[in-house]
């Protein structure tokens, strides 16, 4: 079934105001950066996380860790799924023990891709806390989880989509609702 475009939720300027304002948020909730790290989700997590960590840099003044996470092995819908998965590497080149972990991802939706996320964070270590940080909340989640740092909530339909696209993959910035 075909999707077309419905609206337009956030352009370049809107993705970037919101990952500057969860910067100043981790910052003010960490009481400072010194045992935060960031670790993006593979693959529209990874840029998020890059470029909030470069927001942190400008505002702290210190560069934080950066880890790259693969849950592809973690999902639970490996055994639904008709292709085979394209499994990544997961670079955590740190240790997350007694680290204050903020996990990053484009769109917080079910649940159970945090839930795969937080199960290979464990696998690496023992974090202080995991915190939660996503460009979009689009509701509807099957799982007790939600963020702590959110970009935008956009509350949509189960029939919708959420489409986002980033400079370093799509060559372009913006979030679009697409329908069916």
């Amino acid at each position: 079934m075909a999707l077309t475009h419905k609206a337009t939720v956030m352009d370049e300027k809107g993705i970037m105001q919101a990952l500057r304002r969860i910067a100043h948020e981790i910052i003010e909730h960490n009481k400072g950066i010194d045992d935060v790290v960031l670790v993006g989700i593979r693959s529209r997590g990874v840029p998020l996380a890059k470029r909030l960590q470069a927001h942190l840099n400008e505002i702290e003044g210190i560069s934080i860790p950066l880890g790259i996470l693969d849950i592809t092995l973690y999902r639970d819908d490996l055994t639904e799924r008709q292709d085979q998965p394209q499994v990544h590497t997961t670079d955590v080149p740190f240790a997350l023990d007694k680290k204050h972990v903020v996990l990053v991802d484009d769109v917080l939706y079910t649940g159970r891709t945090i839930r795969a996320a937080m199960d290979a964070l464990i696998d690496l270590g023992r974090p202080a806390t995991i915190q939660l940080a996503v460009l979009v909340d689009r509701g509807h989640r099957e799982l007790p989880i939600r963020a702590d740092y959110i970009g935008k909530n956009v509350p949509t339909s189960s029939s919708e989509r959420v489409d986002v696209k980033l400079n370093e993959i799509d060559e372009s910035d913006q979030v679009d609702i697409l329908e069916q």
